[in-house]
């Protein structure tokens, strides 16, 4: 019920299609604004409190059950059966994956320590991309702002974490006075290090995985209520397949970026774990 609830209330993408196309004001073509698309109102019965619950929460918290469950199965399984199959199959090739085209192309062996850190990002990132595309959602976890910045600064707390870790006080120099820059150009160059390393890294993992995320999903939006419009009106009802078509192919392209926006932000937060550990490299 609480479920349903909060995928089917009245900021879906079904009812701002059908009120935007149907009629408001004699019909038209009348896109929603960008605050029906991405404000969510709590649940009733959490209004006004502290732990007020949305659509974007409940989502989230759904990806990362997903994840939890998915492996809680595939664990349990791999106890019984010694050949891989179902479930246990593809948790050991998202492993694998996570293995060697995120921390072996990142980090190296030395970084298989932050696998469960690393896979633990890259689903939710992606199951959380997906419900974008999921009918009655049709709004991605990340489409918020919220989420990449919990993130971003997790990531940024692990990697300033592990730089401090192996390299004590010597791992703030190392970042702020780069080896073989002439002492007199540390009056620019360090200002410089210091907004790149420690300012606009989170930040930039951030939106960028909330400007993907929110991209997409104005495009789908924007073609739905096309699409529904052009049906609605028999002078241009010819061109509702068009519409239509660009629709079912941008679905299928946040497929891809759901991927990829994962994939993107598990790689670079492996890419600054691994310049602390080596930060001289």
């Amino acid at each position: 019920m609480l479920a349903s609830a909060a995928l089917n209330g009245s900021g879906s993408l079904a009812t701002l299609v059908l009120r935007k196309a149907g009629g408001e004001g004699g019909g038209g073509l009348k896109f929603p604004g960008i605050e029906e698309m991405v404000e969510w109102p709590a649940l009733d019965f959490t209004k006004g409190s502290p732990f007020a619950f949305n659509k974007v929460a409940l989502i989230s918290l759904i990806a990362m059950a997903i994840a939890v469950i998915w492996f809680l199965i595939a664990g349990s399984k791999s106890k019984s059966s010694l050949v891989p199959r179902g479930s246990q199959n593809l948790a050991e090739l998202a492993i694998e994956f996570i293995e060697k085209q995120v921390i072996g192309q990142a980090i190296g062996r030395d970084g298989l320590v932050f696998l469960p850190f690393l896979l633990s990002l890259f689903l939710f990132i992606f199951f959380g991309n997906l419900f974008g595309v999921v009918p009655t959602s049709h709004f991605g976890a990340n489409a918020r702002m919220a989420n990449p910045v919990f993130l971003a600064l997790l990531t940024y707390v692990i990697f300033i974490g592990v730089g401090i870790k192996h390299h004590g006080l010597h791992y703030f120099k190392e970042k702020l006075f780069p080896p073989g820059v002439p002492k007199a150009l540390y009056v620019l160059v360090t200002p410089i290090e210091f907004l790149s390393n420690f300012i606009v890294t989170p930040f930039s993992l951030a939106v960028r995985l909330f400007a993907n995320s929110l991209a997409g999903h104005i495009l789908l939006v924007t073609f739905s209520v096309l699409t529904a419009t052009l049906w609605s009106m028999s002078p241009l009802v010819a061109a509702a397949p068009l519409s239509f078509a660009m629709l079912v192919a941008f679905t299928g392209f946040e497929l891809m970026v759901a991927f990829l926006q994962a994939y993107i932000f598990s790689l670079l937060a492996a890419v600054y774990i691994g310049q602390s550990l080596h930060p001289g490299h």
